[in-house]
């Protein structure tokens, strides 16, 4: 444990080294300006897809809960907007794939040729929306309407920054924990582009809220937030509703979980620590890298290290990763959980549920 001397120095080094990187984020921050200038002159070249585009995003590098509002998403047009199977498409760039160009997921990819969290959609909306991954988004876009006509609409998974689409509803997202209007451009914060890239947005949801979070909270969190926003976009704020383990083995609800060895590879996986420590007793906490790619040798030392008396919990992009390691006595025998996670509005979903529909779609 760090005494607080150490504590004091650490956070005066971290302090200067921000300050000394400064020039380098302004410079970087110029430079992604001039970039949205040119897409917004039209000098840069940008595709208008012919069918409803819902683009969800962020500023700031990781963590903000896309993959949740994705899901969402996916479950609201099913629930308001049922049609024929798979006229719904998700498209993502498929992070920390060994791949490159356009796939389509089926029941043969992994997290090695998708990426983890296309897997993970596939896995749970697979037979209800085709998820789909390409560098080039514009290029997979026009592939997928060519080869797919009764595609209805398209949801692109963290392509904010991708101006070479222009979709018809672009979703910022805010992790409350980490406001993008208290950080910097890369490399002195954690910013993609600069706090003013808000302005394309035609909807900010604040994610990973408290439940609790109170009305003065909130005015004040979208006081911060207008300046960098148009006066008309909307701000909701929603949060994480961790459901009920979910056995590797069936795939059906748990009760009865106590003590619990939690592993997650996220970009910050404190408000999960912070969730199952109060639900459950949580004996550890293995912590990766964000996406990491696990591997036997991984699994191998989790497994030796986990007590007699407890669960393995882990996350839903996780599991598609550590599942496709296990042999089938394991994952028929071992304690192995995986905790499904759903994003849900505070307030105001009827009002973000008006600007889904296509017809509002196709006005804007």
């Amino acid at each position: 444990m760090l005494e607080k001397g150490n504590i004091t120095k650490l956070l005066a080094i971290r302090f200067v080294r921000k300050w000394l990187l400064l020039p380098v984020s302004w410079l970087y921050g110029w430079v992604m300006n001039v970039r949205n200038i040119l897409f917004d002159k039209g000098l840069f070249v940008s595709l208008m897809p012919d069918v409803p585009t819902i683009c969800v995003g962020n500023l700031t590098v990781g963590g903000t809960g896309k993959t949740p509002a994705v899901e969402y998403l996916i479950k609201w047009y099913v629930r308001n907007e049922p049609g024929v199977p798979l006229e719904t498409v998700t498209l993502s760039r498929g992070y920390g794939r060994r791949t490159k160009g356009f796939r389509i997921t089926t029941e043969s990819d992994t997290a090695d040729t998708v990426g983890d969290e296309p897997l993970q959609l596939y896995r749970k909306f697979g037979h209800l929306v085709r998820v789909c991954v390409g560098e080039r988004r514009a290029d997979a876009i026009q592939f997928i309407l060519r080869q797919f006509p009764e595609t209805e609409r398209i949801l692109l998974d963290d392509a904010f920054q991708h101006r070479a689409v222009r979709s018809h509803l672009n979703v910022l997202l805010m992790d409350y924990n980490r406001p993008f209007y208290d950080d910097y451009p890369f490399p002195a914060g954690r910013l993609r582009e600069s706090r003013h890239g808000a302005s394309r947005a035609n909807v900010i949801i604040v994610t990973k809220c408290p439940d609790n979070l109170n009305a003065t909270e909130r005015t004040a969190i979208e006081a911060h937030i207008r300046p960098y926003a148009r006066p008309e976009t909307p701000v909701f704020f929603a949060g994480l509703h961790y459901e009920q383990p979910v056995s590797f083995a069936t795939h059906q609800s748990a009760n009865g979980l106590t003590n619990v060895v939690l592993v997650s590879g996220l970009a910050n996986a404190d408000p999960l620590e912070r969730y199952v420590s109060q639900v459950f007793k949580l004996v550890r906490h293995h912590r990766f890298a964000d996406h990491y790619a696990y591997s036997r040798t991984n699994l191998n030392a989790l497994l030796a290290s986990l007590p007699t008396d407890a669960a393995l919990l882990t996350t839903e992009k996780d599991w598609v990763k550590i599942d496709v390691l296990l042999t089938p006595n394991e994952r028929a025998t071992l304690p192995l959980y995986y905790l499904p996670v759903a994003m849900r509005f505070l307030e105001g979903e009827e009002r973000f549920s008006a600007l889904l529909t296509q017809d509002a779609l196709k006005k804007s």
